[in-house]
């Protein structure tokens, strides 16, 4: 049967169960709903039957009361007429008359009654009162009320009534007559009152247990109730049967397969690829584990194939790892085979990023060199620039010394007026040698003052190349940056690879360190560039405080010269103005003690400015220092021979006008990273 039903499918197969379950569940309900109906119809036609039992019997007991009453009435009447004042009465007569023919009527009617109840509503024999007798009988406490009922009935119908009633008859014949007696008439009536009370106690208890029946019927009892609980049972029963065989069927079609598929799942689970599951029939759930079952061998051959492809990709990994390692050391002229499979676009893109970084290394050595012969450059001209100033000093010295000895001579020209001649002939050769020296002092402030400009300018060429170096070494930290953030990137891919991504997270890890070291390195050489940088920048301002003090020492010569023009022509004159003497000797008085003034404000600025140059001298010592640093670090890369560590002329070129150089290879196949990709922090210069 189960072969047969799971062939149908599972919507049609659970919609067959339940119409059937709903009807079968339908049908029980309208029998008890039936069953129940029919039962309180029964129930209610015995109570009607119980109530017009009850109302016939108290009617005929009021009826018989009545009789009896009416009776006695007419005795009373009759030998009460024997009184003279109601003798004659036509009333009296008339009234005795109908109430003789109310009595016969009631006795006809109470005759037809108990006929017609003993045959009716006679518990043991009628069939009228099978409901009701079937009630009383299913209650012990009840039963008696049967026999009781037809005893009293037997009594009233068969002896108690016919003696009542002839008894009556003859009271009324009796009181009918001409001359009725009255000891007669009453002796017969008193029979009649003792026969009354025997047919109404009689009565009575017909209607106490008519009473007592209605009650008993009105009372649902176990004759009523336990059909209707064999019923409602006999219908849960059904209903939980057919929900039952309609759970079993679901269980053995339905639940059961699926818990086959479900027990399949776990046992995958746990890992066993061999376990398979056979379903029957030709449902959805047989079409869900064919397919699982292929699945299943899917799945084991996926992973045959991806056991294979991993021990290839590990071995390949490791031959890649053992190729590169050198790179975390420094050593550039590793270089890792591309083989030809997904992993040579890794492989290729280590080899350009190793030869990216040794071009990296070498612009950086050629930067550095650069920077270390424009720095021994500037050092040699700040050396001669000193010394300059040291011979400068001297010769200042020597002019001071001269045109004090000018100010002596000219004091005692006013005292010497015998040797004006002599000491004008003096005067005039220590004037013309203040004079040249002037000249010279004039000169050589130029020349300092030229020196100081060139010496800004190259100090202002060595800032830029420190821009440049700043911007190359942005460049490298930036290249450890993109590499530790693609190692990292190496190492997620790895990890969500799970086992089969460990070989390939330890390359990403290599990487990553060797990154980080790169990385490391780059910002103390920032730092350096840095520090060269603010050092270049208090030189620059140095060199210019130089420029402004050189320019007023110049000024200050050229004005002294200017005075030794003048005291040069006033001692030409003196001959012709020997008159004058007196007072010219004055003026060279006061000429001589400007001019010292002024070699000693002149002699002053130089000796500062030497001592500046000094400064400017040891910075430039301390930058030659850096560079050699520099250079000791770029030391620890070790190049491939084919690489000149000294750039083309181009590309010096180049590199001092600030464009930076490009040199990425051209990678032909498809999933390459673009240079934009792996560098988006390049712009076109520095």
């Amino acid at each position: 049967m189960f072969t047969s039903i799971n062939n149908i499918r599972i919507f049609p197969r659970l919609f067959i169960l339940f119409t059937t379950l709903v009807i079968i569940s339908s049908v029980a309900m309208v029998f008890l709903g039936f069953f129940f109906i029919q039962t309180e119809q029964t129930h209610a036609q015995a109570v009607k039957t119980s109530f017009d039992s009850q109302q016939i019997a108290t009617t005929e007991q009021i009826n018989l009361q009545r009789m009896n009453a009416l009776l006695q009435a007419r005795f009373a009447q009759i030998f009460a007429a024997d009184n003279q004042q109601l003798q004659g009465d036509p009333s009296l007569t008339a009234s005795g008359g109908l109430i003789s023919d109310d009595i016969v009527a009631r006795e006809t009617d109470f005759n037809q009654m108990i006929q017609t109840y003993n045959t009716t509503y006679s518990i043991s024999s009628s069939s009228n009162q099978n409901t009701i007798r079937s009630i009383l009988k299913s209650d012990p406490a009840n039963t008696h009320l049967i026999t009781d009922q037809q005893t009293a009935l037997n009594n009233v119908i068969s002896t108690q009534w016919n003696a009542y009633k002839g008894l009556q008859d003859q009271v009324l014949n009796q009181l009918a007559s001409q001359n009725p007696r009255y000891n007669t008439a009453y002796e017969i009536l008193y029979q009649a009152d003792q026969k009354f009370l025997d047919l109404q106690k009689s009565w009575d208890e017909v209607v106490t247990i008519a009473t007592s029946v209605g009650q008993a019927v009105t009372t649902l009892t176990n004759a009523e109730i336990v059909p209707l609980e064999i019923a409602t049972a006999i219908a849960a029963i059904l209903i939980i049967a057919v929900i039952a065989l309609t759970a079993f069927i679901v269980n053995s079609t339905i639940s059961k397969r699926l818990g086959q598929l479900a027990s399949l799942t776990g046992r995958i689970a746990q890992g066993k690829m061999r376990e398979r599951v056979s379903v029957g029939g030709r449902d959805e759930i047989q079409v869900v584990a064919s397919s699982m079952n292929t699945m299943l061998d899917n799945i084991v051959r996926l992973l045959q194939e991806a056991e294979t492809r991993h021990t290839t990709l590990q071995q390949q990994v490791e031959k890649l790892i053992n190729e590169v390692r050198g790179a975390g050391d420094g050593d550039l002229r590793v270089q890792a085979e591309v083989p030809p499979d997904s992993l040579g676009i890794l492989a290729n893109f280590i080899n350009y990023m190793i030869m990216q970084l040794g071009s990296l290394v070498i612009n950086f050595k050629t930067l550095a060199n650069e920077v270390e012969r424009a720095t021994i450059q500037t050092y040699d001209d700040m050396t001669q620039l000193v010394d300059g100033s040291d011979l400068q000093i001297q010769q200042i010295t020597a002019a001071t010394t001269s045109v004090q000895e000018m100010t002596n001579t000219s004091r005692n020209v006013a005292q010497r007026a015998q040797s004006l001649a002599q000491v004008g002939r003096k005067v005039y050769e220590t004037t013309q040698s203040g004079r040249v020296a002037v000249i010279h002092t004039v000169e050589g402030m130029e020349n300092i003052k030229n020196n100081v400009h060139v010496s800004a300018a190259k100090i202002q060429a060595l800032a830029e190349h420190s821009h440049a170096i700043n911007d190359i070494v942005r460049i490298i930290a930036g290249i450890a940056y993109q590499t530790n953030r693609l190692a990292l990137d190496a190492s997620i891919q790895a990890a969500m690879a799970g086992e089969n991504g460990k070989a390939f997270r330890a390359v990403a890890d290599d990487i990553r360190r060797a990154a980080e070291v790169a990385k490391t390195q780059t910002n103390l050489a920032e730092r350096i560039v840095k520090q060269v940088f603010e050092e270049i920048q208090d030189v620059t301002l140095s060199i210019q405080n130089t420029e402004l003090e050189t320019a007023t020492g110049t000024q200050s010569s050229q004005d002294a010269g200017i005075a030794f023009e003048a005291i040069f022509a006033a001692i030409r004159q003196q001959a012709q103005e020997i008159e004058m003497i007196n007072q010219a000797a004055e003026q060279q008085l006061q000429v001589s003690s400007n001019v010292v003034q002024i070699m000693q404000a002149v002699s002053t600025s130089t000796v500062q400015n030497t001592q500046s140059l000094h400064k400017e001298s040891q910075r430039m010592e301390r930058v030659a220092e850096l560079a050699e640093q520099l250079l000791g670090y770029a030391e620890v890369f070790k190049l491939r021979d084919d690489q000149d560590i000294f750039a083309a002329p181009q590309e010096q070129s180049m590199m001092q006008q600030g464009i930076p150089q490009q040199s990425f290879p051209n990678m032909s196949y498809p999933g390459y990273p673009s240079q934009e990709d792996l560098y988006p922090f390049q712009t076109n210069s520095f």
